[in-house]
């Protein structure tokens, strides 16, 4: 299997994404775009490098004789600046230049982190995306956002910087955790409901498979969701519009996670985040009672939260959204769905549709 999707960044740029079951055709792909002879250096976590780090390596033998590899502790609260200065140490150390190439191996903390120092060094160097999870592999390695959190502000310091390539090996998808491939499938699900009716069917009726990670079903699943996100982010590739779609879900999403001082995977808050969107949606009249209990429990069979515990609190989980980045003159652009596969994106939801949302995310008997 070997399939090949271009994403446009311009008239007369882009970049391919390869979907592949292995690392065997990086090598080319590296030479074909002009970086053999260079430095690369490899930037992944202490997870990651356990598992894929000697393989890439190998693999990339062919193209250059002077690989390097930078490993730093895995995990959300690694995704920051001070991470970022120790990144630039090593590169500068090791005498890189603009024409050489950093290679982002892992998930989406890897990707941004990476993608946010090559957006930065030297006012720009070339990186390519390696995704490991599902998670990176179907959202964050595409569209160019990269970012870092500061002080538990997420992805806070941020630039855009599009990949020179994203190579997916899906074979990488089988080291997964459960509850590591669950976080993807909260934004893989995000996908349908904003854009594709038929594909949101589709996850529901396939979920026994798709859970069991059945090769040809994931591979649909990728492609799909791949297909949704270049689309989008081809027609807005800076977020002045029609992208902001892709944010659905996270508004509240990011304040549930910032509130759990990141307990919940991001594909978890996500889930939690996109249910309270529905109910404001279903609030609002856009979608039916039937309908949104059904997107609600649907995430369940995925192994994603429908509640948070009965002593969260929702008024600071709605502070934590006054400093959301989606913000503009002082109003948050919210997703909703006007339908099930399509999202608007509306500047007047209120402070209390958003409370609301929350509540009913809240199991106790305070709200009834």
């Amino acid at each position: 299997m070997s399939e090949k999707l271009y994403v446009k960044t311009g008239e007369e740029t882009g970049y391919d994404i390869l979907l592949e079951q292995d690392f065997a055709s990086l090598a080319q792909a590296l030479k074909e775009l002009g970086f053999e002879g260079k430095r690369l250096c490899i930037v992944t976590d202490s997870n990651v490098q356990k598992l894929y780090a000697e393989g890439v390596k190998e693999a990339l033998t062919g193209v250059s004789d002077q690989i390097y590899l930078h490993s730093f502790k895995a995990g959300e609260e690694n995704k920051n600046l001070d991470t970022v200065r120790e990144v630039y140490s090593f590169l500068i150390e090791n005498r890189f230049d603009r024409k050489d190439l950093l290679i982002a191996l892992g998930g989406g903390v890897v990707g941004d982190l990476t993608g946010f120092v090559a957006a930065t060094f030297l006012r720009g160097i070339a990186f390519v995306q390696i995704p490991t999870t599902l998670l990176s592999c179907t959202d964050s390695s595409i569209g160019g956002k990269t970012g870092v959190d500061f002080d538990n502000y997420k992805n806070m310091v941020g630039a855009f910087k599009m990949p020179a390539l994203v190579y997916i090996n899906i074979s990488t998808l089988k080291s997964l955790t459960a509850g590591q491939f669950a976080c993807g499938m909260g934004e893989v699900i995000k996908h349908g409901l904003i854009k594709d009716e038929a594909y949101y069917e589709f996850l529901v009726n396939n979920f026994s498979e798709i859970n069991d990670r059945e090769p040809d079903i994931l591979e649909k699943v990728i492609k799909r969701s791949l297909e949704i996100k270049r689309d989008v982010v081809e027609k807005d590739p800076f977020e002045q519009g029609e992208r902001a779609i892709l944010n659905f879900g996270h508004t509240l999403g990011h304040a549930i996670e910032k509130y759990m001082d990141f307990k919940l995977s991001h594909g978890e808050c996500v889930a939690l985040g996109s249910i309270a969107a529905c109910y404001i949606s279903y609030q609002r009249g856009y979608l039916s009672t039937e309908e949104f209990y059904e997107v609600r429990d649907m995430y369940m069979p995925f192994n994603l939260p429908i509640s948070l515990d009965d002593d969260a609190d929702p008024e600071a989980i709605l502070e934590a959204t006054l400093s959301d980045k989606k913000m503009q003159g002082g109003k948050i652009r919210f997703i909703l769905l006007k339908k099930i596969g399509k999202a608007v994106i509306d500047p007047t939801v209120t402070k209390e549709e958003m409370l609301a949302g929350i509540k009913q995310l809240i199991i106790s008997d305070e709200w009834d």
